[in-house]
Formats: C-alpha cells, sequence, structure tokens
C-alpha cells in the first residue's frame, strides 16, 4: 500500500499524538509498505501560535523508512493574541446554525496556517491508495487531507483523538467543546472510516451520525520490551529520594492537572507525611507562572526535570509508588499503559472515555477533575496500602499485556487499511 499520514507535529517533537503516529508509521514501513508523513515543522507545540518557539530545520527526511515532508508554520500579524482569538471565533459561530461548516472550516485554515501543505498537497505527484489525518483539534490538517484523498479517489480514515471533558454529557464542557464543533465532527462524518480511542468516543460519532460499521475502536499501544528496564534505585539515588514517590508525566499545566497534583502534594505536606512529588515533561507558560507563585519552602520541595529522555522516564517509572495524571484533555493515554507494565497504579480523572482505560479500583482510581480534596485522598489511600497498590500494579500489567501492545494495536489498524484499499480498488 501506498500510504499517505497526515498530522500537525511528528518526530522528534514528542506527545501522545506524535508517538501514536509514528508507531503505526514505522510499522508499515517495516512491512513493506510505502509510507509519506505530511506534518508541520513546529518542534515545540507552542509554535502554532508563538514564532519564537522552536522548529525542525530538515524540510525533508526519512525516519525509519518513513518520508517525512514538514511545512512551516506561518503566524498572523500578533499571533499570540490572533490563534486563540480565532479559535474562540470559530467556537462561537460553530454555536450559530446560520454559519456554514465551509464558513467555519475557511477560517480554521489559518490555526494553525501551514499554506505550503496545501501547496504540496496540491502539486505533488506521489500516488497513494489511502490517506489518513489525526487529531480534530487540528481540522485544517484533516480537511486538507479530506479534500486530496476526495480528488485523488482513494479512502480517507481519521483518527479523531477526541477530548469530550469532564461534563454533564460528552463534548459539552469549556473545553472539549473546542474538539467537538459542528464542522470538526462533519469532517468525521464525512471520513470513510473512523479509528475511536475508546468505546465511549465510538458512541459519541454514532450518536452523530456516523454509521457504526464505520468506527474501529483501536486506542494506542505500548512496546513493553522498549517500555521496561527502568533502574528505580538509580533514580533514586541520582535525585537523593528516600520517601514514597509521586510522580506525573505529561506537559504541565491546568488541564493537564499538574497543578491539582501539586496542590494534593502540598496538603500532603501541611499533614507531615514525608512524600516526594517528581513532575517531568513540557513546562507550559502558565504553569511556570503558577510555579512562580509557590511559597519557597514548596517549590524548593518540588522535583520539576522538564522534558526528559527516555532511559530517565523509564527510571523514573520503576521508582515511583504512583502515578497521577488527574487529566481532561486525554482522549486515552499511552503514559498509563507505560507506569502499569512498571506495575504501578495509576490516578486519572472522571472524563470521558478514561473508564474505558482505568478501571476504577481495580488498576488505578478515578478522580472528579479539579478536585484537590478528592486526589491528595486518593494518593492517602495508595501510599498507606503497599498491598493496594501492588495488586492494582499487576492488574494494569496483565490488561496491557493482553490488550494494549502495539501489536495487537497495529494489526486492527493494518487490516483497516487493507480492507478499505482492496474494496476501494474493486469499485
Amino acid at each position: 500500500m501506498r500510504i499517505l499520514h497526515i498530522t500537525q507535529r511528528f518526530w522528534p517533537a514528542v506527545g501522545g499524538s506524535e508517538i501514536h503516529m509514528g508507531e503505526l508509521s514505522r510499522r508499515l514501513a517495516a512491512d513493506g509498505h510505502h509510507v509519506t508523513v505530511l506534518t508541520s515543522d513546529a518542534l515545540d507545540f507552542e509554535l502554532f501560535w508563538d514564532p519564537r518557539r522552536r522548529r525542525v530545520p530538515e524540510a525533508e527526511s526519512t525516519d525509519s523508512g518513513v518520508h517525512v515532508v514538514r511545512a512551516p508554520v506561518r503566524h498572523l500579524p500578533v499571533s499570540q493574541l490572533a490563534y486563540p482569538g480565532l479559535r474562540r471565533l470559530l467556537w462561537l459561530l460553530s454555536r450559530m446554525p446560520g454559519i456554514s461548516h465551509n464558513v467555519l472550516a475557511y477560517l480554521a485554515r489559518v490555526t494553525p496556517w501551514t499554506p505550503d501543505l496545501w501547496r504540496w498537497l496540491e502539486t505533488t505527484g506521489e500516488q497513494f491508495d489511502l490517506v489518513a489525518g489525526m487529531t480534530i483539534c487540528f481540522e485544517p490538517f484533516i480537511e486538507a487531507g479530506l479534500r486530496f484523498a476526495r480528488q485523488r479517489r482513494v479512502p480517507f480514515v481519521v483518527y479523531p483523538l477526541t477530548h469530550l471533558g469532564a461534563g454533564r454529557q460528552p463534548g459539552v464542557d469549556a473545553v472539549s467543546s473546542f474538539y467537538t464543533m459542528r464542522h470538526q465532527v462533519a469532517l468525521v462524518r464525512q471520513s470513510d472510516a473512523v479509528v475511536a480511542q475508546t468505546p465511549t468516543e465510538q458512541a459519541f460519532y454514532a450518536a452523530r451520525g456516523v454509521p457504526l460499521d464505520r468506527i474501529v475502536v483501536a486506542g494506542p499501544g505500548v512496546t513493553p520490551e522498549r517500555v521496561c528496564g527502568g533502574d528505580g534505585a538509580k533514580l533514586r539515588r541520582q535525585l537523593n529520594i528516600r520517601s514514597p514517590l509521586i510522580v506525573s508525566l505529561g506537559s504541565m499545566s491546568y488541564d493537564k492537572g499538574t497543578m491539582h497534583v501539586v496542590e494534593a502534594v502540598r496538603a500532603l505536606w501541611r499533614e507531615g507525611r514525608d512524600v516526594e512529588l517528581v513532575l517531568a515533561g513540557a513546562l507550559l507558560a502558565p504553569f511556570r507562572k503558577y510555579l512562580d507563585g509557590l511559597p519557597a519552602t514548596d517549590r524548593a520541595r518540588l522535583r520539576v526535570l522538564g522534558a526528559i529522555d527516555d532511559e530517565t522516564k523509564r527510571n523514573l517509572l520503576a521508582a515511583a509508588d504512583v502515578f497521577a495524571l488527574p487529566s481532561r484533555t486525554d482522549s486515552f493515554g499511552i503514559v498509563y499503559l507505560e507506569a502499569w507494565l512498571y506495575r504501578k497504579p495509576v490516578i486519572g480523572a472522571q472524563v470521558w472515555g478514561m473508564a474505558d482505560v482505568i478501571a476504577n479500583g481495580e488498576d488505578g482510581l478515578l478522580v472528579p477533575f479539579g478536585d484537590v480534596h478528592a486526589l491528595a485522598q486518593s494518593l492517602r489511600e495508595l501510599l498507606d496500602s503497599p498491598e493496594r497498590r501492588a495488586a492494582m500494579g499487576r492488574n494494569g500489567e496483565a490488561k496491557v499485556r493482553a490488550q494494549h501492545t502495539w501489536a495487537y494495536k497495529y494489526a486492527i489498524t493494518r487490516d483497516l487499511y487493507a480492507r478499505l484499499v482492496t474494496t476501494n480498488g474493486q469499485q
């Protein structure tokens, strides 16, 4: 098969969707398929609205047999204000029935603005049997891929990665409504196949007119031999940690629940508990401001590592007693799978779809998003019960090895692609 994958960022940029698309693309290439990834040149996520952030310098490269083409991100004047302002305008217009999907899609094309990506699609002579796009909150990339697939008369597959939020219903709270605007849902409906992360995401799109037989549930996975092997004792020596350890891995932000983890641990400190907290991942500007506002004594006790390499990540998971990421902006969460491979209990947020990943009380705990009191209580329960932690960790590891390896997940996607290409060729 000749496959075109379109996504907002690609390796060496790091994130859940970047890992997901990278793993699928490399496995398809290893199986002998021709794979091209069309993406932006953003290395830092914030480059989409902040021209001062880092870029990937190479316009084209090859990564494990995958041909990667990068289009530069362009910026409107005063983009740091224009970008969020336009996203807010899109959200408002999406709620007005009289505004057409075409108008919304047109406005969305500059958030982010990658005109060379569209130009590449208009001028490339490469032939493809299938096109797939990932991440619905970057709908200009999805729209570009869908239009190209229709022009070439080949199937289009969408991986929405929809954050359905913590509201009374999926897709209605302050954050998730930016992932479920009318023109975004329309793009999913127009696709030939939808790869949902969870049964909850599948049900969400089925309720909005996508036939169930077009939706495949196949979230991301892990490769155990790449994840395992961390040296927890080494990390504890390096950081001089002798106390119970709570770890949180991910971009540090309010929506990821990072502030809530810090506040919950501060509550434990005020009780006199001897516990350590290590945070690792990209430090976003609002979190830096939050850190600067903490009392100096608490700020000094926090272990904020920032971005870390794979070895440090493995060692950190091995050293942890509890893994906590109570996020409302994760449609699945690969890092929960990685923590389970180290037999660690995990704490997530009670958001739509997360109960499909974390079995509350069996392999982890779910707490209401933003509820620091409930989060602190969950941490107490796990820290005070080594037997319960161990049981949850074992349950999580068993689930990962049975259901969430890349070998298992990749086969679902590969077979979907083959079926769509074969069917399209028979028409």
